[in-house]
């Protein structure tokens, strides 16, 4: 049997000016949240091993997570952030490859104010410098990037990626389409795995029940099969609707219908292989 690897998570030491979003509904998590909070989380949910995902664009933050990986063992991987634009990128990222713990690199494409971010040239210069590194790409997302990402993902054919979230669908509102039959489409692509993560945040924090979430998540298996589908928690986003607890036992709900093979998939086994995750620190 594979690990249990929670397969997206955060940390932040908080400061208003770099998480100014941590406002509104938002407000509860404008403290630290570090690996001392997670890691009897973890314990309880029966969960053996991680990965660490940027949530600023800042290569400050990059050194601190993979430090962190550093420091505890458990943290799997971490998915950084490193400037994918800027013409002196390579030169960088050999330098950032020299660690093992870093997997791979996401940006926050979702907040960017032009649609078609993925596929402008620079950042497609970026992706392509990817290759031969072993760097998995996060494509974070909201539902309706998703006619850029199948774009953006066929113009890289040989770079391993991976989904945020579901990409984010309309869950608050029950809207399925055209999020259903982009996802489909998306998935047609072997080269991209999904993460079943970030759904309780889509849906409305007050009124949300397992069951309004599940179409989802039936979508998603029916599309990418469980070979490529990986749990993760989006902790502690999460917490504003969900605790970590409760995240992991609907998705142990949800996979209890397959195969032991095929649970072994989503609990741990596709994050492993995606991300090459090795069980003990290096």
């Amino acid at each position: 049997m594979n690990e249990r690897i929670d397969a997206h998570h955060h940390f932040w030491r908080y400061n208003p000016t770099e998480y100014a979003w941590l406002e509104g509904r938002y407000a509860p998590l404008a403290r630290d949240f570090v690996p001392a909070d997670l890691e009897p989380e973890l314990r309880a949910a029966g969960v053996d091993g991680t990965v660490l995902v940027q949530v600023r664009q800042s290569l400050a933050e990059t050194e601190e997570m993979l430090a962190d990986a550093r420091r505890h063992s458990w943290i799997r991987g971490v998915l950084g952030w490193a400037p994918l634009t800027e013409p002196g990128f390579e030169a960088g990222l050999e330098r950032l490859c020299s660690d093992r713990k870093l997997k791979g690199l996401r940006h926050i494409v979702q907040d960017e104010p032009d649609d078609n971010y993925l596929l402008r040239a620079d950042f497609n210069r970026g992706i392509s410098a990817l290759k031969n590194t072993g760097l998995v790409y996060d494509v974070l997302i909201y539902e309706r990037h998703l006619p850029q990402a199948i774009e953006f993902v066929d113009r890289h054919p040989e770079q391993v990626f991976v989904l945020d979230h579901v990409a984010k669908p309309r869950i608050a509102d029950a809207v399925v389409e055209p999020w259903t039959k982009s996802i489909r489409e998306l998935a047609r692509r072997e080269n991209i795995y999904c993460k079943v993560s970030g759904m309780v945040t889509e849906a409305d924090w007050d009124t949300w029940t397992e069951e309004k979430l599940r179409i989802y998540w039936e979508v998603v298996l029916e599309a990418f099969g469980p070979r490529r589908l990986m749990a993760g928690s989006d902790w502690p986003v999460c917490l504003v609707a969900a605790s970590y607890a409760r995240w992991f036992e609907i998705v142990r709900s949800w996979t209890a219908a397959l195969s032991a093979s095929e649970q072994d998939r989503v609990l741990g086994g596709t994050a492993s292989e995606a991300y090459r995750l090795e069980k003990t620190a290096q």
